[in-house]
């Protein structure tokens, strides 16, 4: 089975449909904490939801596509990694992440998408990484920039949620840039 191991108590694996259960006890404590921060089709109620969701991700990987990775603390699943979009047809990606909050400030969604980034733009060939977040989300936006992610824009108005609309912003990476800086 693949695990990368983050730190000593970290790993970032898969995350598949036989994880429907894990994935599921998981949102029930995420849920509330990231439903502003995520797309209202990836925050489940139930086993069946994390069960479509896992479901989704698996059929758009398996035509090259998007991607979900767990991130296990303590052998606990307390949120992930995952490519929203992937094309090596225009060889660009975008990242994104998820946690409950007993997870935050370990550091551990930094780890894991250096590993996806790594990938990307080592193994795969990709050219450009993208990362989007509501303007407002600080610890999202802090991510994009210990990822060295250059801020390139906001779409004003872009993220509705709770009857408010909210600005985006689009921060990226460019394979040369993330070649230099991981040297």
């Amino acid at each position: 089975m693949f695990s990368l191991p983050l730190r000593d108590n970290a790993h970032l694996r898969p995350l598949e449909l036989w994880h429907a259960d894990e994935f599921a006890a998981h949102m029930d404590r995420a849920r509330e904490h990231i439903r502003p921060w995520v797309g209202a089709g990836f925050v489940t109620a139930d086993v069946d939801g994390a069960r479509g969701t896992l479901r989704r991700y698996a059929e758009r990987q398996a035509a090259d596509g998007a991607r979900l990775y767990g991130i296990w603390l303590d052998g606990t699943l307390v949120g992930g990694v995952m490519f929203t979009d992937f094309s090596t047809a225009s060889g660009s990606c975008e990242v994104g992440c998820w946690l409950e909050p007993a997870a935050e400030g370990h550091g551990v969604v930094t780890e894991a998408c250096q590993a996806l980034l790594d990938w990307a733009f080592v193994t795969r060939g990709l050219h450009r990484a993208e990362w989007h977040c509501r303007a407002d989300n600080e610890r999202s936006a802090a991510v994009a920039e210990r990822l060295g992610m250059t801020l390139e824009g906001v779409r004003r108005e872009y993220w509705p949620y709770g009857g408010t609309r909210y600005d985006k912003q689009l921060w990226a990476v460019l394979a040369p840039e993330w070649r230099a800086r991981r040297r």
